[in-house]
Protein backbone atom coordinates (compact mmCIF):
# COMPACT_ATOMS: atom_id res chain seq x y z
CA UNK A 1 0.00 0.00 0.00
CA UNK A 2 1.24 3.30 -0.57
CA UNK A 3 2.10 5.93 1.72
CA UNK A 4 -0.55 8.39 0.22
CA UNK A 5 -3.02 5.79 0.38
CA UNK A 6 -2.23 4.43 3.78
CA UNK A 7 -2.38 7.83 5.46
CA UNK A 8 -5.99 8.49 4.07
CA UNK A 9 -6.67 5.12 5.25
CA UNK A 10 -5.34 5.57 8.65
CA UNK A 11 -7.42 9.26 8.64
CA UNK A 12 -10.58 7.38 8.08
CA UNK A 13 -9.74 4.84 10.71
CA UNK A 14 -9.27 7.83 12.73
CA UNK A 15 -12.93 9.01 12.38
CA UNK A 16 -14.04 5.10 13.14
CA UNK A 17 -12.18 4.83 16.00
CA UNK A 18 -12.72 8.31 17.51
CA UNK A 19 -16.75 7.39 17.45
CA UNK A 20 -16.15 3.97 19.03
CA UNK A 21 -14.94 5.46 21.57
CA UNK A 22 -17.69 8.07 22.05
CA UNK A 23 -20.03 5.38 21.93
CA UNK A 24 -18.07 2.85 24.59
CA UNK A 25 -17.07 6.02 26.49
CA UNK A 26 -13.73 5.22 26.94
CA UNK A 27 -10.99 7.48 26.41
CA UNK A 28 -9.87 8.74 22.43
CA UNK A 29 -5.96 7.39 23.01
CA UNK A 30 -6.77 4.12 23.91
CA UNK A 31 -9.25 3.11 21.04
CA UNK A 32 -6.73 4.69 18.62
CA UNK A 33 -4.14 2.33 19.97
CA UNK A 34 -6.20 -0.35 19.83
CA UNK A 35 -7.25 0.19 16.58
CA UNK A 36 -3.47 0.81 15.61
CA UNK A 37 -2.92 -2.43 17.06
CA UNK A 38 -5.35 -4.65 15.28
CA UNK A 39 -4.11 -2.82 11.67
CA UNK A 40 -0.91 -3.99 12.71
CA UNK A 41 -1.88 -7.47 12.01
CA UNK A 42 -4.00 -6.55 8.97
CA UNK A 43 -2.64 -8.69 5.86
CA UNK A 44 -1.67 -6.02 3.35
CA UNK A 45 -1.21 -3.41 5.85
CA UNK A 46 2.62 -4.39 6.17
CA UNK A 47 5.20 -3.24 9.08
CA UNK A 48 5.30 0.75 9.29
CA UNK A 49 8.39 2.37 10.39
CA UNK A 50 8.37 5.48 12.10
CA UNK A 51 11.15 7.65 11.60
CA UNK A 52 11.96 9.46 14.59
CA UNK A 53 12.94 12.62 13.95
CA UNK A 54 10.14 13.29 11.53
CA UNK A 55 7.81 11.92 14.31
CA UNK A 56 9.29 14.43 16.85
CA UNK A 57 10.00 17.48 14.14
CA UNK A 58 5.98 16.88 12.32
CA UNK A 59 4.01 15.94 16.07
CA UNK A 60 6.01 17.68 19.15
CA UNK A 61 5.37 21.28 17.61
CA UNK A 62 2.12 22.03 16.56
CA UNK A 63 0.35 19.76 19.54
CA UNK A 64 2.68 21.56 22.17
CA UNK A 65 2.45 24.83 20.85
CA UNK A 66 -1.19 24.68 20.66
CA UNK A 67 -1.50 23.42 24.52
CA UNK A 68 0.69 26.32 25.35
CA UNK A 69 -1.22 29.01 23.75
CA UNK A 70 -4.33 28.16 25.62
CA UNK A 71 -2.69 28.19 28.70
CA UNK A 72 -3.56 30.27 31.54
CA UNK A 73 -0.43 32.15 32.20
CA UNK A 74 -1.41 33.34 35.66
CA UNK A 75 -2.50 29.84 37.47
CA UNK A 76 0.58 28.21 35.42
CA UNK A 77 2.70 30.74 37.13
CA UNK A 78 1.37 30.63 40.88
CA UNK A 79 1.38 26.70 40.49
CA UNK A 80 5.08 27.08 39.19
CA UNK A 81 6.33 25.46 42.06
CA UNK A 82 4.59 21.95 41.90
CA UNK A 83 4.55 22.01 37.95
CA UNK A 84 8.62 22.39 38.22
CA UNK A 85 8.85 19.15 40.33
CA UNK A 86 6.78 16.88 38.43
CA UNK A 87 8.58 18.30 34.86
CA UNK A 88 12.09 17.89 36.13
CA UNK A 89 11.97 16.00 39.48
CA UNK A 90 9.74 13.53 38.66
CA UNK A 91 11.28 12.92 35.45
CA UNK A 92 14.81 12.52 37.15
CA UNK A 93 13.52 10.56 39.58
CA UNK A 94 11.31 8.22 38.18
CA UNK A 95 14.14 7.58 35.32
CA UNK A 96 16.09 6.60 38.22
CA UNK A 97 13.44 3.93 39.63
CA UNK A 98 13.43 2.69 36.02
CA UNK A 99 17.02 2.35 35.65
CA UNK A 100 17.83 0.52 38.93
CA UNK A 101 14.95 -2.03 38.12
CA UNK A 102 15.72 -2.55 34.56
CA UNK A 103 19.25 -3.02 35.25
CA UNK A 104 18.10 -5.55 38.67
CA UNK A 105 16.46 -7.52 36.10
CA UNK A 106 18.73 -7.17 32.51
CA UNK A 107 22.01 -7.48 34.25
CA UNK A 108 23.86 -7.28 31.22
CA UNK A 109 22.56 -3.81 30.48
CA UNK A 110 25.20 -0.94 30.89
CA UNK A 111 24.40 1.87 33.46
CA UNK A 112 23.60 4.78 30.99
CA UNK A 113 21.62 2.12 28.71
CA UNK A 114 19.35 1.62 31.78
CA UNK A 115 19.44 5.55 32.33
CA UNK A 116 18.08 6.11 28.68
CA UNK A 117 15.65 3.84 29.52
CA UNK A 118 14.70 5.94 32.58
CA UNK A 119 14.58 8.96 30.49
CA UNK A 120 12.91 7.36 27.70
CA UNK A 121 9.57 6.62 29.44
CA UNK A 122 10.05 8.83 32.64
CA UNK A 123 7.79 11.88 30.81
CA UNK A 124 4.12 11.55 30.97
CA UNK A 125 3.10 12.71 27.78
CA UNK A 126 1.84 16.21 26.59
CA UNK A 127 -0.54 14.41 24.04
CA UNK A 128 -1.69 11.54 26.03
CA UNK A 129 -2.31 13.81 28.59
CA UNK A 130 -4.55 16.40 26.55
CA UNK A 131 -5.98 12.79 24.76
CA UNK A 132 -7.72 12.06 28.05
CA UNK A 133 -8.19 15.27 30.33
CA UNK A 134 -10.76 16.87 27.31
CA UNK A 135 -13.25 13.79 28.62
CA UNK A 136 -13.08 14.37 32.14
CA UNK A 137 -14.36 17.28 34.36
CA UNK A 138 -11.48 17.98 36.85
CA UNK A 139 -10.39 21.36 39.41
CA UNK A 140 -9.12 24.23 37.36
CA UNK A 141 -5.76 23.82 39.28
CA UNK A 142 -5.23 19.87 38.82
CA UNK A 143 -5.74 20.29 34.94
CA UNK A 144 -3.22 23.10 34.76
CA UNK A 145 -0.68 21.53 36.97
CA UNK A 146 -0.86 18.51 34.71
CA UNK A 147 -0.88 20.19 31.55
CA UNK A 148 1.69 22.52 32.53
CA UNK A 149 3.86 19.81 33.37
CA UNK A 150 3.35 18.11 30.65
CA UNK A 151 4.46 21.15 28.54
CA UNK A 152 7.62 21.15 30.19
CA UNK A 153 8.77 17.07 31.55
CA UNK A 154 9.70 16.65 27.86
CA UNK A 155 12.59 19.04 27.62
CA UNK A 156 13.82 17.86 30.66
CA UNK A 157 13.51 14.05 29.83
CA UNK A 158 15.03 14.56 26.09
CA UNK A 159 18.31 16.20 27.80
CA UNK A 160 18.81 13.35 29.88
CA UNK A 161 18.04 10.96 27.30
CA UNK A 162 20.16 12.86 25.05
CA UNK A 163 23.46 12.69 27.51
CA UNK A 164 22.68 9.11 28.62
CA UNK A 165 22.88 7.95 25.45
CA UNK A 166 25.91 9.96 24.76
CA UNK A 167 27.68 8.22 27.88
CA UNK A 168 26.56 4.82 26.69
CA UNK A 169 28.35 5.31 23.63
CA UNK A 170 31.45 7.45 24.75
CA UNK A 171 31.67 4.98 28.06
CA UNK A 172 32.49 8.57 29.80
CA UNK A 173 30.37 11.37 31.72
CA UNK A 174 31.00 14.81 32.84
CA UNK A 175 28.31 16.09 35.59
CA UNK A 176 29.62 19.45 35.46
CA UNK A 177 29.67 19.63 31.45
CA UNK A 178 25.84 17.66 32.22
CA UNK A 179 24.57 20.35 34.46
CA UNK A 180 25.23 23.03 32.06
CA UNK A 181 24.22 21.33 29.14
CA UNK A 182 20.41 20.77 30.79
CA UNK A 183 19.90 24.70 31.85
CA UNK A 184 21.99 25.65 28.55
CA UNK A 185 19.28 23.92 26.80
CA UNK A 186 16.50 24.47 28.63
CA UNK A 187 17.02 28.66 28.78
CA UNK A 188 18.50 28.95 25.16
CA UNK A 189 15.26 26.75 23.94
CA UNK A 190 12.45 29.25 25.71
CA UNK A 191 14.45 32.26 24.32
CA UNK A 192 14.27 30.83 20.89
CA UNK A 193 10.68 29.78 21.26
CA UNK A 194 10.63 33.90 22.61
CA UNK A 195 12.25 35.34 19.65
CA UNK A 196 10.07 33.18 17.28
CA UNK A 197 7.12 34.39 19.23
CA UNK A 198 7.73 38.21 19.13
CA UNK A 199 8.35 37.83 15.34
CA UNK A 200 4.89 36.71 14.71
CA UNK A 201 3.48 38.59 16.86
CA UNK A 202 5.25 41.77 14.54
CA UNK A 203 4.00 39.77 11.18
CA UNK A 204 0.49 39.61 12.85
CA UNK A 205 0.26 43.35 12.94
CA UNK A 206 1.06 44.07 9.70
CA UNK A 207 -1.12 41.51 8.02
CA UNK A 208 -4.87 41.95 7.98
CA UNK A 209 -5.39 38.72 6.37
CA UNK A 210 -7.16 35.94 8.39
CA UNK A 211 -5.38 33.26 6.11
CA UNK A 212 -2.34 34.91 5.93
CA UNK A 213 -2.26 34.88 10.08
CA UNK A 214 -3.83 31.17 10.17
CA UNK A 215 -0.75 30.03 7.93
CA UNK A 216 2.01 32.06 10.46
CA UNK A 217 0.37 30.53 13.27
CA UNK A 218 0.95 26.89 12.18
CA UNK A 219 4.01 27.82 10.84
CA UNK A 220 5.43 29.61 14.05
CA UNK A 221 5.80 26.44 16.43
CA UNK A 222 8.16 24.39 13.70
CA UNK A 223 10.04 27.83 13.26
CA UNK A 224 10.47 27.68 16.85
CA UNK A 225 11.26 24.04 17.26
CA UNK A 226 13.58 23.97 14.54
CA UNK A 227 15.73 27.15 15.59
CA UNK A 228 16.45 25.69 18.44
CA UNK A 229 17.27 21.98 17.45
CA UNK A 230 19.39 24.25 14.84
CA UNK A 231 21.57 26.07 17.86
CA UNK A 232 21.17 22.83 19.85
CA UNK A 233 19.13 23.85 22.69
CA UNK A 234 15.41 22.39 23.83
CA UNK A 235 13.47 22.54 20.89
CA UNK A 236 10.02 21.52 22.75
CA UNK A 237 10.63 24.86 25.35
CA UNK A 238 10.94 26.73 22.21
CA UNK A 239 7.44 25.16 20.83
CA UNK A 240 6.33 25.85 24.42
CA UNK A 241 7.51 29.48 24.58
CA UNK A 242 6.27 30.30 21.41
CA UNK A 243 3.18 29.10 22.10
CA UNK A 244 2.77 31.05 25.16
CA UNK A 245 3.48 34.11 23.51
CA UNK A 246 0.95 33.90 21.02
CA UNK A 247 -1.28 32.89 23.44
CA UNK A 248 -0.53 36.10 25.88
CA UNK A 249 -0.99 38.46 22.91
CA UNK A 250 -3.80 36.66 20.66
CA UNK A 251 -6.30 39.85 21.93
CA UNK A 252 -4.16 42.49 21.29
CA UNK A 253 -2.73 41.47 17.96
CA UNK A 254 -5.42 39.38 16.59
CA UNK A 255 -9.20 39.96 14.58
CA UNK A 256 -12.17 38.52 15.84
CA UNK A 257 -12.56 36.86 12.79
CA UNK A 258 -8.52 35.55 13.11
CA UNK A 259 -9.16 34.06 16.59
CA UNK A 260 -12.31 32.34 15.67
CA UNK A 261 -10.72 30.95 12.75
CA UNK A 262 -7.35 30.03 14.53
CA UNK A 263 -9.16 28.33 17.31
CA UNK A 264 -11.54 26.02 14.61
CA UNK A 265 -8.40 25.55 12.71
CA UNK A 266 -5.90 24.59 15.75
CA UNK A 267 -8.54 22.12 16.85
CA UNK A 268 -8.70 20.26 13.70
CA UNK A 269 -5.34 19.70 13.12
CA UNK A 270 -4.69 18.69 17.15
CA UNK A 271 -7.46 16.06 16.56
CA UNK A 272 -5.77 14.85 13.32
CA UNK A 273 -2.64 14.83 14.51
CA UNK A 274 -3.46 13.33 17.62
CA UNK A 275 -5.04 10.27 16.12
CA UNK A 276 -2.71 9.61 14.04
CA UNK A 277 0.01 9.41 16.09
CA UNK A 278 -1.80 7.15 18.96
CA UNK A 279 -2.45 4.58 15.82
CA UNK A 280 1.26 4.88 14.40
CA UNK A 281 1.64 3.78 18.19
CA UNK A 282 -0.17 0.78 17.88
CA UNK A 283 1.11 -0.16 14.26
CA UNK A 284 4.58 -0.49 15.67
CA UNK A 285 3.59 -3.86 18.04
CA UNK A 286 4.32 -6.14 15.08
CA UNK A 287 7.96 -4.68 14.11
CA UNK A 288 8.81 -4.89 17.54
CA UNK A 289 7.37 -8.41 17.95
CA UNK A 290 9.38 -9.38 15.17
CA UNK A 291 12.35 -8.08 16.54
CA UNK A 292 12.05 -9.76 19.90
CA UNK A 293 11.37 -13.49 18.17
CA UNK A 294 14.60 -14.53 20.13
CA UNK A 295 13.66 -13.64 23.14
CA UNK A 296 11.46 -15.75 26.00
CA UNK A 297 7.53 -14.68 25.30
CA UNK A 298 6.95 -14.74 29.43
CA UNK A 299 10.68 -12.93 30.25
CA UNK A 300 9.46 -10.30 28.35
CA UNK A 301 5.84 -9.85 29.88
CA UNK A 302 7.59 -9.90 33.40
CA UNK A 303 9.88 -7.37 32.52
CA UNK A 304 7.17 -5.22 30.61
CA UNK A 305 5.27 -5.36 33.74
CA UNK A 306 8.03 -4.49 35.96
CA UNK A 307 8.66 -1.42 34.18
CA UNK A 308 5.93 -0.48 33.78
CA UNK A 309 4.56 -0.80 37.59
CA UNK A 310 7.46 0.83 38.34
CA UNK A 311 6.72 3.98 36.56
CA UNK A 312 3.22 4.09 38.39
CA UNK A 313 4.35 3.43 41.84
CA UNK A 314 7.15 5.99 41.17
CA UNK A 315 4.96 8.73 40.47
CA UNK A 316 3.29 8.24 43.53
CA UNK A 317 5.95 7.82 45.86
CA UNK A 318 7.31 11.16 44.12
CA UNK A 319 4.23 13.21 44.58
CA UNK A 320 3.05 13.08 47.35
CA UNK A 321 6.08 14.25 49.84
CA UNK A 322 6.53 16.85 46.85
CA UNK A 323 3.05 18.31 47.82
CA UNK A 324 3.16 17.58 52.00
CA UNK A 325 6.85 18.34 52.66
CA UNK A 326 7.25 22.13 51.04
CA UNK A 327 4.18 23.10 52.97
CA UNK A 328 5.76 21.51 56.06
CA UNK A 329 8.78 22.57 56.49
CA UNK A 330 8.24 26.66 55.06
CA UNK A 331 5.54 28.59 56.30
CA UNK A 332 5.40 30.48 53.59
CA UNK A 333 4.25 28.08 51.28
CA UNK A 334 1.77 27.26 53.77
CA UNK A 335 0.50 30.27 54.51
CA UNK A 336 0.14 31.19 50.86
CA UNK A 337 -0.88 27.77 49.81
CA UNK A 338 -2.58 25.58 52.14
CA UNK A 339 -2.50 21.82 51.84
CA UNK A 340 -4.99 20.43 48.81
CA UNK A 341 -7.16 17.47 49.92
CA UNK A 342 -5.16 13.87 49.66
CA UNK A 343 -7.30 13.32 46.86
CA UNK A 344 -5.37 15.76 44.43
CA UNK A 345 -2.19 14.13 44.86
CA UNK A 346 -3.61 11.27 44.09
CA UNK A 347 -5.17 12.40 40.92
CA UNK A 348 -2.03 13.76 39.79
CA UNK A 349 0.15 10.68 40.42
CA UNK A 350 -2.46 8.23 38.26
CA UNK A 351 -2.66 10.74 35.39
CA UNK A 352 0.80 9.68 34.15
CA UNK A 353 -0.03 8.47 30.93
CA UNK A 354 2.83 7.95 28.13
CA UNK A 355 2.99 8.35 24.42
CA UNK A 356 4.54 9.58 21.44
CA UNK A 357 7.92 11.20 23.17
CA UNK A 358 8.81 8.28 24.76
CA UNK A 359 8.08 5.94 21.04
CA UNK A 360 10.05 8.19 19.22
CA UNK A 361 13.00 8.25 21.32
CA UNK A 362 13.22 4.85 21.64
CA UNK A 363 12.76 4.49 18.16
CA UNK A 364 15.73 7.24 17.85
CA UNK A 365 18.51 5.02 19.72
CA UNK A 366 21.05 3.78 17.19
CA UNK A 367 20.72 0.58 15.92
CA UNK A 368 24.38 -0.53 17.91
CA UNK A 369 22.99 0.79 20.81
CA UNK A 370 23.51 -1.74 23.78
CA UNK A 371 20.18 -3.22 24.53
CA UNK A 372 18.22 -1.27 21.79
CA UNK A 373 15.29 -4.30 21.18
CA UNK A 374 14.59 -4.51 24.94
CA UNK A 375 14.42 -1.06 25.19
CA UNK A 376 12.00 -0.30 22.72
CA UNK A 377 9.96 -3.22 23.78
CA UNK A 378 9.58 -1.94 27.83
CA UNK A 379 8.81 1.66 25.86
CA UNK A 380 6.08 0.60 24.38
CA UNK A 381 4.75 -1.43 27.24
CA UNK A 382 5.09 1.37 29.38
CA UNK A 383 3.13 3.54 26.48
CA UNK A 384 0.44 0.59 26.25
CA UNK A 385 0.10 -0.03 30.13
CA UNK A 386 -0.26 3.39 31.40
CA UNK A 387 -3.08 4.61 28.61
CA UNK A 388 -5.06 1.38 28.95
CA UNK A 389 -5.19 1.07 32.81
CA UNK A 390 -4.64 4.67 33.94
CA UNK A 391 -6.39 6.48 30.53
CA UNK A 392 -9.50 3.92 31.16
CA UNK A 393 -9.94 4.40 35.06
CA UNK A 394 -8.83 7.93 35.83
CA UNK A 395 -12.59 8.87 35.29
CA UNK A 396 -13.89 6.75 37.34
CA UNK A 397 -11.11 7.26 40.01
CA UNK A 398 -11.59 11.35 40.08
CA UNK A 399 -15.58 10.32 40.36
CA UNK A 400 -14.58 8.30 43.29
CA UNK A 401 -12.22 10.23 44.49
CA UNK A 402 -15.65 13.44 44.20
CA UNK A 403 -13.46 15.71 42.18
CA UNK A 404 -15.84 15.51 39.33
CA UNK A 405 -17.11 18.85 38.44
CA UNK A 406 -20.71 19.18 37.99
CA UNK A 407 -21.22 19.21 34.41
CA UNK A 408 -25.38 20.82 34.39
CA UNK A 409 -23.71 24.37 35.79
CA UNK A 410 -25.14 27.22 33.98
CA UNK A 411 -24.11 29.97 35.58
CA UNK A 412 -20.76 31.45 35.30
CA UNK A 413 -18.15 31.27 38.41
CA UNK A 414 -18.96 34.48 40.78
CA UNK A 415 -15.51 36.37 38.93
CA UNK A 416 -16.38 35.59 35.72
CA UNK A 417 -19.42 37.12 35.93
CA UNK A 418 -18.07 40.51 37.61
CA UNK A 419 -15.72 40.38 34.45
CA UNK A 420 -18.41 39.91 32.37
CA UNK A 421 -20.68 42.82 33.97
CA UNK A 422 -17.44 44.96 33.80
CA UNK A 423 -17.34 44.48 29.81
CA UNK A 424 -20.63 45.51 30.00
CA UNK A 425 -20.47 48.84 31.82
CA UNK A 426 -17.45 49.81 29.72
CA UNK A 427 -19.75 49.00 26.65
CA UNK A 428 -22.63 51.25 27.99
CA UNK A 429 -20.18 53.93 29.10
CA UNK A 430 -18.34 54.21 26.17
CA UNK A 431 -21.78 54.24 24.09
CA UNK A 432 -22.93 56.95 26.01
CA UNK A 433 -19.94 59.16 26.39
CA UNK A 434 -19.77 59.03 22.31
CA UNK A 435 -23.09 60.29 22.41
CA UNK A 436 -22.72 62.91 24.64
CA UNK A 437 -19.84 63.92 22.28
CA UNK A 438 -21.61 63.97 19.17
CA UNK A 439 -24.71 65.99 20.45
CA UNK A 440 -28.24 65.14 18.98
CA UNK A 441 -26.80 63.95 15.26
CA UNK A 442 -26.81 59.83 16.50
CA UNK A 443 -29.10 60.52 19.38
CA UNK A 444 -31.91 58.55 17.54
CA UNK A 445 -29.15 56.20 16.51
CA UNK A 446 -27.79 54.95 19.41
CA UNK A 447 -30.86 54.82 21.63
CA UNK A 448 -31.55 51.46 20.89
CA UNK A 449 -28.17 50.39 21.07
CA UNK A 450 -27.92 51.92 24.27
CA UNK A 451 -31.01 49.61 25.38
CA UNK A 452 -29.41 46.82 24.25
CA UNK A 453 -26.04 47.20 26.87
CA UNK A 454 -28.13 48.21 29.68
CA UNK A 455 -29.78 44.99 28.70
CA UNK A 456 -26.31 43.40 29.06
CA UNK A 457 -25.39 44.78 32.33
CA UNK A 458 -28.42 43.95 33.95
CA UNK A 459 -28.30 40.47 32.47
CA UNK A 460 -24.46 40.35 33.58
CA UNK A 461 -25.47 41.85 37.45
CA UNK A 462 -27.52 38.95 37.69
CA UNK A 463 -25.06 36.38 36.96
CA UNK A 464 -23.16 37.47 39.49
CA UNK A 465 -26.27 37.29 42.45
CA UNK A 466 -27.21 34.69 44.36
CA UNK A 467 -26.93 31.17 42.39
CA UNK A 468 -29.29 28.93 43.31
CA UNK A 469 -31.91 31.71 42.92
CA UNK A 470 -31.43 32.84 39.66
CA UNK A 471 -30.08 29.50 37.89
CA UNK A 472 -33.55 27.93 36.46
CA UNK A 473 -34.41 31.41 35.30
CA UNK A 474 -31.14 31.99 33.60
CA UNK A 475 -31.32 28.77 32.20
CA UNK A 476 -35.11 28.93 30.83
CA UNK A 477 -33.85 32.33 29.27
CA UNK A 478 -31.13 30.49 27.48
CA UNK A 479 -33.33 27.86 26.32
CA UNK A 480 -35.74 30.54 25.10
CA UNK A 481 -32.93 32.04 22.96
CA UNK A 482 -31.87 28.45 21.66
CA UNK A 483 -35.80 27.91 20.24
CA UNK A 484 -35.51 31.87 18.77
CA UNK A 485 -32.70 31.03 16.95
CA UNK A 486 -33.73 27.57 15.59
CA UNK A 487 -37.04 29.53 14.20
CA UNK A 488 -34.42 31.87 12.44
CA UNK A 489 -32.15 29.00 11.23
CA UNK A 490 -35.65 27.28 9.80
CA UNK A 491 -36.27 30.55 7.68
CA UNK A 492 -32.74 31.45 6.55
CA UNK A 493 -32.72 27.82 5.05
CA UNK A 494 -36.18 29.03 3.36
CA UNK A 495 -33.66 31.94 1.70
CA UNK A 496 -30.91 29.86 0.56
CA UNK A 497 -32.07 31.24 -3.26
CA UNK A 498 -33.53 34.65 -2.39
CA UNK A 499 -30.47 36.84 -1.43
CA UNK A 500 -27.45 36.69 -2.49
CA UNK A 501 -24.98 34.29 -1.54
CA UNK A 502 -22.63 36.13 0.83
CA UNK A 503 -24.97 37.94 2.62
CA UNK A 504 -26.81 34.41 3.24
CA UNK A 505 -23.26 33.04 4.53
CA UNK A 506 -22.88 36.00 6.67
CA UNK A 507 -26.46 35.84 8.02
CA UNK A 508 -25.48 32.02 8.69
CA UNK A 509 -22.59 33.28 10.66
CA UNK A 510 -24.25 35.24 12.87
CA UNK A 511 -26.76 32.39 13.96
CA UNK A 512 -23.24 29.72 14.65
CA UNK A 513 -21.61 32.76 16.98
CA UNK A 514 -24.63 33.04 18.44
CA UNK A 515 -25.71 29.96 18.89
CA UNK A 516 -22.49 28.77 20.11
CA UNK A 517 -22.11 31.76 22.61
CA UNK A 518 -25.27 30.69 24.49
CA UNK A 519 -23.81 26.77 24.53
CA UNK A 520 -20.78 27.98 25.90
CA UNK A 521 -22.89 29.50 28.80
CA UNK A 522 -25.00 26.16 29.18
CA UNK A 523 -21.82 24.25 29.16
CA UNK A 524 -22.92 22.08 26.27
CA UNK A 525 -19.85 23.38 24.01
Amino acid sequence: MHTFELLLALVAASVALAYLAQRLRVPLAVSLIFGGIALAFVPGVGTVELEPDLVLALFLPPLLQVSAYRTDWPAFRFNLRPILLLAVGAVFFTAAAVAVVSKLLVPGLPWWAAIALGAIVAPPDAVAAAAVLKQVKLPKRIVTVLEGESLINDASSLVLYRLAVAATLAGTFSFGEGVLQFFGAAIGGALAGWIVGRFAIWVFARIEDTLLDVTVSLLAGFLAYFLAEQVHVSGVLAAVACGLVLGRQQHAEFTAQTRLAVANIWEFVEFLLTALIFILIGLQLRSIIERLEGYDATRLALLGLAVSATLIVSRFVWVFPSILLPRVIFRSVRERDPMPPWSYPAVLSWAGMRGVVSLAAALALPAKFPGRDIIVFLAFCAIFATLVVQGTTLGWAIRRLGLAEEEDETLPEPDTAQARAELAAASLEAVQEHLDDDGSEHAEAAEELVEEYKARAERASIEGQDIDSKTEQLEAQQRLRLIAIGAAREKHKEQTDQIDADAHRALGEELDLEEQQIRRALGEA
